[in-house]
């Protein structure tokens, strides 16, 4: 399994933007074949602050799931909104 921890921090005046982009991507990835989980939480100190989780049965849906239409419209939209710090771990 492999699981991804990433972190986002809006800049100023985008952070709904933000939310809404990875609300969306959280949504189409559920459905794709080989995600265990995928969610989204928001930090209760840090108003600018979540991070997204996602867990992927194994390299080869996670390249599938880089690779597809929905991960890189919304992935532009979050890099358009801020910055994102990717954690990786393969277990």
């Amino acid at each position: 399994m492999i699981r991804l921890n990433c972190f986002f921090k809006a800049s100023e005046g985008r952070y709904d933007d933000a939310l809404e982009a990875a609300i969306a991507l959280t949504a189409a990835s559920q459905t794709e074949e080989g995600c265990i989980a995928y969610d989204v939480f928001e930090s209760a100190t840090r108003g600018e602050i979540f991070m997204i989780c996602e867990t992927w049965t194994d390299e080869a849906a996670l390249e599938a799931h880089s690779a597809s239409a929905h991960f890189i419209e919304h992935v532009a939209t979050l890099q358009e909104c801020g910055t994102l710090k990717v954690e990786k771990f393969a277990f």
